[in-house]
């Protein structure tokens, strides 16, 4: 791979911009970031201009038999694959409007509209914005709990009699958790997630409202227990965008606000300026220890870096193959679950009156349904059998080229679903062939083959898958 990386950020809100700037900065400006220096490095990476093309390299790199990992499936092999992902969006939405892959779908599992619920416990006298808060605090603690459940926990809703498992379970289970007031410090007000709440939250707690015992156990309580804890210090080290009380509702304040004293409605952000805002605010929550100064340009370890939270990467891991500008060298960045996260609130800004553009910033998710289903279309082909069957973990170089390799080709296979559909770019963004889609394509053919369960089998700690 060469090292003459473009690094120039694009004016649709993929870079760095400041929330609020899209409409101040002239396009024709190139933001080059000093990536010599930990805080111009770590800025690049939180890019998806920098995902896609570390991705797209290591790809490039694969089709020409250079990956000791894995070797590239035929062009048959793809378009077999959008194929599926199109049969299954058709049988999943029949009708026209295929909606946001969404933490707020798993809140509709069992066809139960639970945004109504909620909405109707705010009550009547709250306007867009302050429903706005409501919806962005459920959604962001929700989306931190939502890494993979394992295969035999389970959640029965109350209210209803019915079992949910993995995502819905999680997805439900959390939203009662949040309409108790678990994440709330306030008994007067227990429809919000703030910082006192969050950092006192205790796991036994959250297990129980999991439904968590020794029969039903899920992956990873502590470490998501820990994650909400770290969320609660990081906001209430931060009321500038969090506010006094600490509440990820300020999110929506710090992105809108600087646009002025206009109303919502007339209001415009990117998805990149979102997913920005979450980097920088929140990525010293991760509990792996990387961070842009514990590589060295060389590729030497240097290690724990020197703890500054400012310079910590989170979902952004080490490969040999990866090439980059100065301290970027070697790694591969995806914030998958920032990305998630960013999706799962386009909606509460939207139904806010907030327009967000350019939707296509933001990258397909690197995870085991996505990425499963191109190792079970013969997209993805691990180079030897038994990489299916031994045990890894998330920094593992095999799986961190699984996921970039992931996030290269679902961008080469959205075309050929939207030519299959007969649906432009504009009616069916990124966002929308993954919910319709290639993440539930990957569950239907996980179903198929193995009960279930993907193809590889990764060592979670609750907060990456």
């Amino acid at each position: 791979m060469s090292r003459s990386t473009d690094i120039d950020l694009p004016a649709d809100g993929s870079g760095s911009l400041r929330p609020g700037g899209a409409g101040n900065v002239d396009p024709s400006i190139e933001f080059t970031p000093d990536t010599g220096h930990p805080a111009g490095a770590a800025s690049l990476l939180r890019t998806t201009t920098a995902i896609r093309q570390r991705a797209g390299a290591l790809l490039a790199r694969a089709r020409r038999g250079e990956s000791q990992w894995f070797r590239i499936g035929s062009d048959d092999a793809l378009e077999d694959a959008a194929r599926t992902v199109a049969e299954v969006t058709r049988e999943r939405y029949p009708w026209d409007t295929i909606p946001y892959h969404s933490r707020w779908r798993h809140f509709e599992a069992g066809g139960v509209d639970r945004r109504l619920q909620l909405d109707a416990l705010l009550g009547k006298g709250l306007d867009a914005r302050q429903r706005a808060r409501a919806h962005i605090d459920l959604t962001l603690v929700s989306v931190l709990l939502d890494a993979g459940a394992g295969p035999t926990w389970h959640y029965t809703e109350p209210a209803t009699g019915l079992r949910f498992t993995r995502s819905e379970g999680l997805g439900v289970a959390c939203f009662h958790a949040f309409t108790s007031g678990l994440f709330s410090s306030d008994p007067n007000h227990p429809l919000q997630a703030d910082a006192a709440g969050l950092r006192g939250l205790v796991t036994e707690r959250l297990g129980d409202a999991f439904q968590v015992s020794e029969v039903n156990p899920l992956v990873g309580l502590a470490g998501r227990a820990v994650l909400l804890r770290r969320l609660g210090e990081a906001m209430s080290e931060q009321p500038e965008t969090f506010g006094d009380d600490g509440r990820p509702a300020g999110l929506f304040d710090a992105l809108v606000a600087p646009l002025g004293a206009a109303s919502p409605p007339t209001a415009e952000i990117t998805a990149h300026q979102i997913l920005s805002l979450l980097l920088d605010t929140l990525s010293h929550i991760w509990p792996s220890a990387n961070a842009i100064d514990s590589l060295a340009a060389d590729g030497s370890d240097n290690v724990g870096g020197s703890g500054d939270p400012a310079f910590a990467l989170g979902d952004c891991w080490r490969h040999s193959a990866v090439a980059g500008p100065g301290l970027t060298n070697g790694w591969m960045p995806f914030h998958k679950l920032s990305q998630w996260l960013t999706y799962s609130l386009l909606e509460p800004f939207e139904w806010a009156g907030v327009k967000v553009r350019h939707l296509d910033a933001l990258t397909a998710l690197p995870e085991y349904r996505n990425g499963g289903l191109l190792i079970d279309s013969g997209v993805i082909v691990p180079r030897e059998p038994a990489f299916l069957t031994r045990r890894w973990k998330a920094g593992d170089e095999f799986i961190v080229e699984w996921r970039a390799l992931t996030v290269a080709l679902l961008d080469e296979i959205a075309p050929r679903v939207r030519k299959v559909l007969d649906r432009t770019k504009e009616e069916l963004p990124l966002a929308c062939v993954l919910e319709g889609g290639t993440w539930a394509a990957g569950r239907v053919l996980a179903q198929r083959l193995r009960n279930g369960a993907p193809p590889l089998q990764i060592e979670s700690d609750g907060t990456v898958f």
